[in-house]
């Protein structure tokens, strides 16, 4: 009882130090940077759920992990994106527009992703329902809503806002790290009793979207910041939100477990992934 009061509010405390962070000018680059920003966000709100469709077909996951997969595939990116992306070299503006206009749009793109893919199972289980209308409200007042009043106070308050910034993004990753750990162990039953159907499907959801955001960058000429950006921004996937949804929302301890691992999984790529762009790799990997 007590996690599912504290996990709303804490996720409404991490999408507001998100939005001190951010101003008009992030949503700007959709048109000033059309094709990174295209790009980005076709990889991140329409490549990342249908790679979870594929993945759910390929690994036969059973009907709740694989609504547990298509939820996190319908997060935006997480708190810790734009930081990452920084200390990998990649383009932070580009990470920050992506992180924002994903979190806006994730009061439509949530509910609708993840009603598709119950509405794909619900002939396979009872136990899914299709609330459209209160997952957009959920979405709306714990995401959406407190997203916008951190914008605000940035407008409004700048100094104020710019002062505390700060220390509240520390203290939302502290959140969001308290929010996995006491997931997870609430959880560790079903998660060791799941984790040999759902694990391998969540490890490669995150390689696959990585690299799919890689190749196309390449393809499209894209600077190697910028690769990294997107790369980052789609790796990164707010499991915190997935967490609230599945467990709160839909109150399906089950179609939980997927945003828990992957909130385990993200964290170690990422390390990786920042690695290989401080060595020799970037080079390679990003050649023009």
């Amino acid at each position: 009882m007590t996690l599912k009061i504290l996990l709303p509010l804490s996720l409404a405390f991490i999408m507001f130090s998100m939005g001190l962070s951010l101003v008009l000018d992030d949503f700007k680059r959709v048109v000033t940077h059309p094709l990174a920003m295209g790009f980005g966000l076709v990889s991140q709100m329409l490549m990342l759920p249908i790679i979870a469709f594929i993945l759910v077909s390929l690994f036969s996951l059973e009907p709740n992990l694989a609504v547990g997969l298509i939820i996190l595939a319908a997060c935006p990116g997480g708190i810790t994106s734009n930081l990452l992306t920084h200390i990998a070299g990649g383009d932070s503006a580009l990470s920050v527009s992506l992180t924002a206009v994903t979190s806006l749009a994730g009061v439509l793109s949530i509910p609708i992703i993840v009603n598709l893919g119950m509405a794909w199972y619900a002939g396979s289980t009872d136990t899914l329902a299709l609330p459209l209308g209160s997952m957009i409200t959920g979405v709306f007042v714990i995401s959406t809503l407190p997203l916008v009043m951190g914008m605000s106070l940035r407008h409004f308050r700048r100094v104020w806002a710019l002062r505390i910034e700060p220390g509240a993004r520390k203290a939302a990753v502290f959140l969001f790290i308290l929010i996995v750990a006491a997931t997870f162990m609430g959880q560790w039953g079903s998660i060791g009793e799941f984790f040999s159907e759902a694990g391998p499907a969540v490890i490669t959801l995150n390689l696959a979207t990585i690299a799919f955001a890689l190749a196309g960058a390449k393809m499209l000429r894209l600077e190697r910041r910028q690769a990294i950006a997107i790369g980052l921004e789609c790796g990164l996937q707010n499991a915190a939100m997935g967490i609230f949804v599945a467990g709160t929302l839909l109150a399906n301890n089950t179609m939980v477990i997927p945003s828990i691992i992957y909130a385990l999984v993200m964290n170690i790529s990422a390390a990786a992934f920042i690695v290989a762009n401080r060595d020799t790799a970037r080079g390679y990997l990003f050649s023009r």
